[in-house]
């Protein structure tokens, strides 16, 4: 015991009433050992090497920051880091060899009930999820790298999971091969921001009941299912961009029970269904650009008082997809790339009515198989006469003022 008291007056640093206690290969002490050693408020600096830590649990306001190759080993034993009090930093580690379980949540960063808390510039390697945060808020989770390995969903948790948080700040991430890059249930009041989630098994993006949420300038791109945004109101997407999610049940952006909410801004660029939507109730679409998807927007049923306007339709398969002749939803001011009609007065707006949903797609939604017959002759045909007298497709589904230029 006396030892160990003489090697932390060694390593004891004090400037006023702040306290750094440095952690080296060297050094006669373990991370465990420093963090017992500290009183609230105090720094812990990580210098390179590698060094076991095992469920180590955080208790009080801590500082942990590590030097450029500081990286902590858990051994494969559960978690990690347990981040337990407010107010904690966990800055500049690379953590490697978390616990797995098919009955537990390991996690290399585990947060519960901690608030103010900031997770920055750490990597994180082959984990099962990657920072589990539960009951927490005002959080901020910032440039970050997570990955992992696994090619089956049951072979990983995510990236960044949330669960009944509040005022989280998830900025500028990167992850991938996970099982969803970013999860959130009940997660409200939240940004997340200029993150990359990529080649994840399952979504870059998935959340549930999670309301009054934004999500910008976020990059998703060829993962498993693209994002899926469920059983939320109060929703904004910008700015962000859904690439090269394919798959025969793939797309850029899934919307189930959604209300109230505003997609603006956005790019769909080669996505089997770039958004996809299911029970979504007044929802403002605008500015965004579809661009060669095999459907740009699919409609299923309970989708009530939306409008799509302002946007770029530009060499989709299926501009738009609908499963009935029932519509409730608004098409106007859109740019329709085969779109043939004519602007006498040169006001930049089409003097033709256009009609985006074609019977072709109504008849590949009742039979995926005729899909091999799409560049054939008699599909533009039969596309053409619906066009001109619509049976099956809904017939008030109409933009009455398609652009003649597209707006991007």
């Amino acid at each position: 015991m006396r030892l160990l008291f003489v090697s932390i007056l060694l390593v004891w640093f004090s400037l006023g009433n702040a306290k750094t206690i440095r952690v080296c290969e060297s050094c006669d002490l373990s991370i465990e050992q420093a963090v017992a050693a500290t009183i609230s408020g105090d720094t812990i600096f990580i210098e390179k090497g590698t060094y076991l830590c095992e469920n180590l649990e955080l208790t009080k306001k801590l500082v942990i920051i590590g030097e450029e190759g500081a990286v902590l080993d858990g051994n494969m034993t559960g978690y990690v880091l347990k981040l337990l009090a407010d107010s904690i930093t966990i800055s500049g580690v690379k953590i490697i060899n978390a616990g797995r379980s098919y009955t537990k949540d390991f996690a290399a960063i585990y947060t519960f009930r901690a608030n103010h808390f900031l997770i920055e510039d750490n990597v994180i390697v082959d984990p099962f999820f990657g920072l589990l945060i539960e009951k927490s808020k005002h959080g901020i989770v910032r440039n970050n790298v997570v990955y992992g390995t696994s090619v089956k969903e049951d072979e990983t948790g995510n990236g960044i999971h949330g669960w009944h948080c509040s005022d989280l700040q998830i900025y500028s991430n990167e992850i991938y091969n996970m099982r969803d890059g970013i999860y959130l249930e009940f997660v409200d009041e939240s940004e997340i921001k200029s993150n990359h989630s990529h080649n994840n098994i399952r979504y870059g993006l998935h959340f549930m009941f999670s309301n009054h949420d934004q999500y910008l300038n976020n990059r998703f791109e060829r993962n498993g299912a693209g994002v899926a945004v469920m059983f939320s109101k109060f929703i904004v997407m910008k700015q962000n961009q859904f690439v090269n999610n394919w798959g025969p049940a793939s797309y850029g952006l899934l919307l189930k029970e959604i209300y109230d909410a505003e997609v603006i801004d956005n790019e769909f660029i080669e996505n089997t269904m770039a958004v996809f939507i299911d029970g979504t109730t007044r929802i403002n679409y605008t500015e965004n650009v579809f661009k060669r998807n095999g459907w740009a927007i699919k409609v299923s049923g309970g989708c009530y008082a939306n409008r799509i306007y302002g946007n770029d339709f530009l060499g989709n398969s299926f501009d738009v997809s609908y499963n009935s002749k029932m519509n409730d939803n608004t098409f106007d001011g859109n740019y329709w790339g085969d779109y043939t009609g004519y602007d006498l007065d040169k006001d930049g707006v089409g003097d033709v009515p256009y009609r985006p949903v074609k019977l072709f797609s109504y008849i590949v939604n009742k039979t995926p198989e005729t899909i091999i017959l799409l560049r054939s002759l008699f599909v533009d045909i039969m596309n053409f006469s619906e066009r001109v007298s619509p049976v099956f497709t809904p017939d008030n589904l109409v933009d009455q003022s398609p652009s003649m230029k597209s707006f991007k």
